[in-house]
Formats: structure tokens, sequence, C-alpha cells
């Protein structure tokens, strides 16, 4: 149980984000969520914590931007006592073939979907070497394991995840933090939501389970991740992909 315990979780206010905040709910943490911009989203995510029983939180901000994550953390920290549990959950797609992706098709996917997990990693560090302990999840995907044809962007910033989750777990496990990575195969969310039935239908057939993961799915990797039956994971990419990637 996370009973006392307060969960940071970018990109909350639905989809796989909403999921890991409602399974960290059930578990007890208190949950300070950041969001975009969706105002409606947030507002709901909010709703269900509360009905819950744990105090929650919803932070606008552009993760991408360093400074204005420094501020979110100090926010967070002043309103909840402590950031014990972080989820870098945010992220982006803005799909292209490389030779058509602009340079700014690029640059915004990585300062997302990359940069945004370091800023968060950089601004509670501190605090998680100080109390000695803490716990760190990113959440990248199946496609920075193994490319994806239109997504060079997300994919070499998915990528970039696994390589900054186990340069952290390097630098900070010896005070008892531990930092490990999620890799999301094929998820029903608003992004897989864009995808034609035949494109669905060739994904269930690739995955060797038959069948689209959900948000939950992700989330309870996420919340064992958290746990202290996790104490003794770290620098580690788990997959929950139904098999896709083997």
């Amino acid at each position: 149980m996370l009973k006392g315990k307060t969960a940071l979780v970018t990109g909350g206010s639905r989809g796989i984000g909403r999921a890991i905040c409602l399974e960290l709910a059930r578990q007890g943490a208190n949950i300070a969520f950041v969001y975009a911009g969706n105002e409606q989203k947030a507002e709901e995510t909010l709703g269900m914590l509360r009905e819950t029983g744990v105090s929650a939180g919803a932070y606008r901000c552009n993760v991408a931007d360093f400074a204005a994550t420094e501020q979110l953390v100090r926010d967070v920290t002043a309103d909840f006592g402590s950031v014990d549990l972080l989820i870098n959950n945010a992220g982006a797609t803005r799909d292209k073939l490389c030779m058509r992706m602009s340079e700014q098709d690029f640059d915004d996917i990585i300062a997302v979907d990359l940069k945004g997990a370091f800023n968060l990693i950089r601004h509670t560090s501190a605090a998680f070497l100080r109390k000695r302990a803490g716990r760190i999840v990113n959440i990248t995907s199946v496609a920075g394991l193994m490319g994806n044809p239109g997504q060079a962007n997300y994919a070499a910033a998915k990528a970039g995840l696994v390589g900054l989750t186990k340069t952290i777990a390097k630098e900070m496990g010896s005070r008892g933090i531990t930092c490990n990575a999620v890799a999301p195969g094929f998820i029903r969310t608003d992004m897989t939501a864009v995808l034609s039935e035949q494109m669905l239908a060739g994904a269930e057939q690739a995955i060797p389970l038959r069948r689209i993961g959900e948000p939950e799915d992700i989330a309870a990797v996420v919340a064992f991740l958290c746990s202290d039956g996790a104490a003794y994971i770290t620098g580690q990419v788990i997959q929950v992909d139904g098999g896709l990637r083997m």
C-alpha cells in the first residue's frame, strides 16, 4: 500500500496517465497530476480521484519548460509536503515519415517526451536524495525498443527514456531510489483511437494475447514498481505489450 505517499504524475488527465493516477489513489497515495491544457479532462480526473478519498490536485504545466517544471515541483511540495513517487507519463506524437518530418516536428516531441522526464527528475532528485528514498517510473514505448515507421521523433524520444532510466538508476541507487521504465505496446487510448479498424485488427493479430491492451494494464505495473515489493528492482524496462515484442 502507498498510504501517506504523494505521487506526481505527468500527463495524468486522461488515458494511461488517468489510469495510473486512479490506481495509485486506490492504493492510498495522494495524487498531484500534471496536464497540458485540457481543463475538462483535468476536472474529470480530479473528481474521480477525490471520490477515492485521497488528496488530489491538478497542475497545468508544459513539462518541456525547465523553469516551469521547477516551479511545479515547488508548488506540489508546498501543497502536499513532499513528492515520494514520480511518474513521467506525459507524451505527444507528431507522426510523419522521416523524409517529410520538419525540424520542429522532431524538436517538439523530443522536448515533451524526453526532456520533460529529465526536467522532472532533475527537480525532484534533491529531495529524493535527502530522504534516501523515492520511486521514479518513466513511461516509454515498444516503439523506442524496436522502432516504428513514421515515428522517428517519438521512437527516438522513447529510446532516450530507456537510457535516461538506466543512468538515473545507477546514479541514485546507492541512496535507495529506484528508477524503472514501463514500455506499453498497443493500448486503447486517444492515440490509438484514431487508427482504423483494419489497423487495429492487424495489430491484434500481431499480438500473441490477441487483444489491444487497456490503460489499467499499464497502471497495475506502475503501481507495483512504486510499492515496497519492488524495492530491489531498478534500471529495468518492463514491456506491457501482450507479447508484441519478444
